[in-house]
């Protein structure tokens, strides 16, 4: 395992993992946002009920 730190440079390697684990949480939250049942900022959007059409009589 040490011989792998001698092929990369350990700061230029941890500060890529880092900026990778950071745009990808931030790929994460953004896709969790535009759902409607994860986005804790706006809530779930309530879906407009069509209107009740009225009841046909009764044949007889």
């Amino acid at each position: 395992m040490w011989r792998m730190w001698l092929i990369f440079d350990p700061r230029r390697a941890l500060v890529a993992l880092f900026v990778f684990l950071f745009v990808l949480a931030l790929l994460i939250h953004f896709i969790l946002l535009s759902t409607d049942r994860y986005n804790w900022l706006d809530g779930p959007h309530q879906a407009v009920a069509p209107a009740a059409a009225p009841a046909a009589p009764p044949a007889a």
